[in-house]
């Protein structure tokens, strides 16, 4: 199962994790797996290419944390990409929860 929580300070989301794989289907022919994937991948190139932001994640087999200080993530682009990703993630495992679920947390 895919785990994602999304992490908000005062209502601004500073940060994601993405962890474990689905398990819907083989290594490789795992269609949901791999639209988490790219979604999760998506923030990663945006924060890094578009918004010039570094060192804000890490990353391993079956494991994504994007984390964000405050002053970097109270951004109106920062946002939207977070916002974006938020409802492509929640529109891709509304079906899906045997395989994936999804959470906010506030720290």
């Amino acid at each position: 199962m895919t785990k994602i929580t999304f992490y908000k300070e005062n209502q601004v989301i500073v940060g994601f994790e993405v962890s474990g794989h689905t398990g819907k289907d083989d290594y490789g022919k795992d269609l949901l797996c791999c639209q988490i994937s790219t979604v999760a991948q998506l923030a990663v190139v945006g924060l890094d290419e578009v918004a010039n932001i570094k060192n804000f994640h890490e990353i391993s087999d079956g494991y994504l944390k994007v984390k964000l200080n405050k002053q970097d993530a109270d951004n109106e682009k920062v946002q939207f990409l977070f916002k974006t990703c938020f409802e492509s993630f929640k529109s891709i495992i509304q079906d899906e929860k045997k395989y994936a679920k999804m959470e906010v947390k506030n720290v």
